[in-house]
């Protein structure tokens, strides 16, 4: 199966430029096609690509989205019996319509074992307001339908011009992946793994919380929250082995003081709550009485996926922060009746100096550090009951 990326972005933003960098940084031992299309000039990046060993088919006599829609079947179908490619990149014209091109692909889909891979907007971060207002038709129609928007030229900008880019982008297409970090600090294997979804943050967490049960990454060593995985006591919930623990889960045939049993019987309650007490004996801090409104008698414990018992909360964000602003934020999460009862949280961050600031977190236990540039500065939050709008406001800059 081929793929097929579709590499779009308006005239002199940088498709060609970010093509040589993956063509050189991650598609070097692939066999790559790159199809060009020029809005019917001469293809003048054609001689350095096939110096670089890549074949190009050129279709310069129209847009590749306009009058070669009919044209461009024949001319993928030609490619890929020729030259039968791992992956095909499209460059289409900088003033054509990036869901066009994406239709002409899939047209072609059905009868040739293709796939389209990605589709990808390059936007030059210092111009974007002016071509938005300016040529918002054509603008706009790239930026809808990426799947990724890789910003250009964001080292020459501000950060408060950066922000107000991104913000801009995301009245158009709330979903899409924007690289923020500039190029330079980027591998081209970074941005190609961005651009095909491996790098979601959130769906990472999710399942490190499925694999531990209920999200808490140790390996029998106590957290700073109580939590123990390797067959002894923990003190807040979690136990795998057999014996009580002091709060809640039991899984070895016997009550547990928190009325959970997980052989059969019934569990008398399965979610973390919000303003629970730690550490308290039943009765003390939240009661599972008849008119307990915790939805606590409504499930099966047995039939809980972690992706159901709990939520996600993300954002991402170019904004600069100190290690100290993300040890601060870190602080707050403790505090359960103000955002919920947090479970794992994760995220990295530009520090504004070249360097980035990476942080891991589950309650009473934090690690911050440093890492290497991701495409953007990103968090994800996961856990019970979150609040969302007040998670927003703590780690927004």
């Amino acid at each position: 199966m081929t793929k097929i990326d579709i590499v779009s972005g308006f005239l002199g933003a940088g498709k060609t430029t970010l093509i040589k960098k993956l063509l050189k940084e991650a598609l070097a031992d692939t066999k790559v096609v790159l199809i060009e299309n020029e809005f019917g000039e001469i293809g003048i990046d054609g001689g350095f690509l096939k110096e670089a060993g890549i074949e190009i088919k050129e279709m310069n006599s129209g847009c590749i989205c306009c009058s070669l829609v009919g044209d461009f079947g024949a001319s993928l179908k030609e490619v890929l019996d020729t030259y039968a490619p791992d992956r095909i990149l499209i460059e289409p014209s900088g003033v054509g319509k990036l869901s066009d091109v994406m239709k002409a692909v899939q047209d072609v889909v059905s009868e040739a074992q293709v796939e389209l891979n990605s589709a990808v907007a390059v936007v030059d971060a210092s111009k974007c307001k002016m071509y938005i207002k300016n040529f918002g038709e054509f603008f706009i129609n790239q930026i809808e339908h990426a799947g990724t928007v890789v910003l250009s030229r964001t080292g020459k900008i501000s950060e408060e011009k950066l922000k107000v880019c991104v913000d801009l982008i995301r009245e158009h297409n709330s979903k899409a992946k924007i690289i923020t970090t500039p190029w330079e600090q980027l591998d081209g294997n970074d941005i190609l793994e961005t651009i095909e979804g491996a790098k979601d943050l959130e769906a990472e967490l999710m399942a490190e919380v499925m694999a531990h049960g209920h999200g808490h990454p140790h390996d029998g060593e106590e957290c700073g929250h109580g939590h123990h995985h390797d067959g002894e006591e923990c003190g807040h919930s979690h136990h795998h082995d057999g014996e009580e623990c002091g709060h809640g889960h039991h899984h070895d045939g016997e009550e547990c003081g928190h009325g959970h049993h997980h052989d059969g019987e019934e569990c008398g309650h399965s979610h973390p709550h919000e303003e629970h007490h730690y550490g308290e004996e039943d009765g003390e801090g939240h009661g599972h009485g008849p008119d307990c409104t915790c939805g606590c008698h409504d499930h099966d414990h047995h039939h809980h996926h972690a992706d159901e018992v709990f939520t996600s909360w993300g954002m991402e964000t170019p904004a600069v922060y100190t290690e100290e602003d993300i040890r601060s934020i870190l602080e707050a999460l403790e505090n359960e009746s103000e955002y919920g009862f947090v479970l794992r949280a994760k995220g990295m961050v530009p520090a504004g100096d070249g360097t980035w600031v990476y942080f891991d977190y589950v309650p009473g236990e934090s690690n911050v550090r440093e890492g290497k540039p991701e495409y953007t500065g990103k968090f994800c939050v996961i856990g019970s009951k979150l609040k969302e709008g007040n998670l927003e406001k703590l780690f927004r800059k």
